[in-house]
């Protein structure tokens, strides 16, 4: 179902001057219909031509006015190298205009930009092509949502892929929808998992050569997680690599008894690919029970992992286990950043994560090699990393009945929200929470089908006052250059830009720019609710523009 908006202001724009009517047919000697068909044309023929091949989203760096991907290139980067806007003249910022979404709560989409038409999804299954000049609707496409569908927390959906002239839609209830860019017609529809066994789809797809790879949610309600890759025309599916191996498959020997069948490991967020090598890098959430691990005994492979898989066959190349049999539900989700660097004078393809654990890690992309973890938030439940990158554990820190207080919270050190890495700074800037412990405990949850299966919680400790902090760390040891803080914790992604400068949102409702090199304050802007997205910038007529969404608004900026 497709809607197409044509505003009153539109219609004068596109008025002909009587200046020029000598130049023209005169408009009332033109039947309705061709007057309609011309302004079709001079308003929709540039989207009509535009797509996004493969090979052009490979090369997204060479186009920095578009935003092909969920986290702006394969890399997972989020940087953008547009230089209009920056730290001369970011004070002058002001807001363009403004698109309010038609349903209710916070909206975590990322948007995707071609050609300068912005490409949004709506909670809950809604995807909406906007003139990212104007913030005009150019259609809508509307999906309906079985009442009986829940999760964790809430139906958030955090964009879409696109690959050719298609886009690739998650739902909640777990299909895969491909949409043609140019009106939102459906084009296929498939199932990706049963809803009601607790299987939910939050994530961006990652659109590769001619497939489309997603991800599921519901590590809280006991599912067996996977990671799909379905054929970008037809939507048969390819291949499935369980994250939770069988009987029979590599690592289910480190699952006690029958523990797999309801293990977790969700893939609840949007990875990272290397086209060079070929290889997919997925990050993988908590094994269930959550807090409870008395029956499943072992590391619990493949939770809290960083996975690469070939992405020709999902054929796993390696693995490295952040948190080894998890018992705080620190998800390894967070968006992995690739880049390459010299480490111990040697040239090296590496891969980086700020983990929910409080660690940052460094590995070699090629090999999965771990080559350095540090803590980057305070943290009291590691003495500290092995040569291997596997934590050495203090005593007294699991979960008991009673509870046990750690540093960091469930909400971890951060979260799925996205870092951004700057290949001019060569620091990789991340969102944290610090001063956030939690008292976790653990409790019996029988499983049943589709319901909860958590084994426990946290608490917070009275007293305290968590707050949030933008962090600036050195990509190749994690060592921290500067830091901001935020007056709570936040939940909003960070954008980079060549104009040295990171943009970030706050719970508060402020969007605000940093020096990327020293982390002053240099602009910001009450967007009046709360912020819990990542930021993108594009160009539209030569002009930079940054967006984000705050509440269920879009805000888009420009320099006055």
């Amino acid at each position: 179902m497709k809607k197409v908006f044509f505003t009153t202001e539109t219609r004068r724009q596109h008025r002909v001057s009587p200046r020029k009517q000598n130049l023209c047919v005169p408009l009332r000697n033109l039947s309705v219909s061709v007057v309609k068909a011309a302004v079709f044309l001079l308003l929709f023929l540039p989207a009509v031509f535009a797509q996004a091949p493969y090979q052009r989203i490979v090369n997204a760096h060479k186009e920095p006015g578009n935003w092909l991907t969920y986290s702006g290139n394969y890399q997972g980067h989020r940087h953008s190298s547009l230089s209009q806007i920056n730290t001369t003249n970011v004070a002058r910022l002001k807001p363009l205009w403004v698109y309010q979404m038609r349903d209710p709560g916070k909206v975590e989409t990322t948007p995707l930009v071609v050609d300068g038409t912005l490409y949004i999804s709506e909670k809950p299954h809604v995807v909406t092509a906007l003139d990212g000049r104007t913030g005009r609707p150019l259609w809508t496409y509307r999906r309906t949502t079985p009442p009986n569908a829940r999760g964790c927390c809430g139906i958030p959906n955090r964009g879409l892929a696109i690959l050719d002239d298609t886009l690739y839609l998650t739902t909640f209830d777990s299909h895969l929808v491909a949409l043609d860019m140019h009106t939102g017609k459906p084009r296929w529809d498939v199932l990706v998992a049963d809803y009601k066994l607790g299987y939910t789809m939050t994530a961006a797809p990652l659109a590769l050569k001619d497939k489309i790879i997603v991800g599921v949610a519901g590590g809280e309600y006991g599912i067996r997680g996977f990671l799909d890759a379905y054929d970008a025309k037809t939507g048969k599916r390819l291949w499935r690599f369980w994250t939770v191996p069988g009987p029979g498959e590599p690592g289910n020997e480190t699952w006690e008894g029958d523990s797999w069948k309801t293990g977790g490991a969700p893939t609840w967020v949007t990875g990272s690919y290397d086209p060079a090598l070929n290889l997919i890098y997925w990050g993988t959430g908590n094994p269930a029970p959550d807090w409870n691990g008395d029956d499943r005994e072992g590391d619990n492979l493949y939770s809290d992992c960083l996975l690469a898989l070939d992405a020709d066959t999902g054929k796993r190349r390696w693995h490295f286990q952040f948190t080894p049999h998890d018992l705080y539900d620190w998800d390894a989700n967070q968006v992995p950043v690739l880049f390459d660097a010299v480490v111990n004078d040697k040239p090296r393809k590496l891969i980086a994560q700020a983990n929910r654990n409080a660690f940052y890690y460094v590995l070699d992309r090629v090999t999965g090699e771990f080559l350095s973890g540090t803590p980057y938030i305070k943290q009291t439940w590691a003495k500290g990393l092995d040569a291997k990158g596997r934590p050495i554990k203090l005593p007294n820190t699991e979960p008991t009945t009673e509870g046990t207080l750690l540093y960091p919270g469930l909400g971890g050190a951060t979260n799925w929200y996205s870092p951004t890495y700057s290949p001019q700074t060569k620091l990789f800037y991340v969102l944290a929470r610090e001063n956030h412990p939690q008292v976790f405990y653990k409790a019996n949850t029988p499983y049943h089908a589709g319901d909860l299966f958590e084994g426990g919680g946290a608490r917070d400790l009275a007293g305290v006052e968590p707050f949030g902090v933008v962090k600036a760390l050195e990509a190749t040891t994690g060592q921290q250059r500067w830091e901001f803080k935020l007056h709570a914790p936040a939940m909003a992604g960070l954008l980079s830009t060549a104009g040295g400068l990171v943009f970030g949102g706050s719970p508060e409702g402020y969007f605000y720019a940093l020096d990327a090199t020293t982390g002053k304050p240099l602009w910001q802007f009450m967007a009046g609710a709360q912020i819990v997205t990542n930021p993108v910038s594009y160009l539209v007529n030569g002009k930079q523009h940054v967006a984000i969404t705050a509440g269920p608004a879009l805000f888009v900026f420009a320099l006055d």
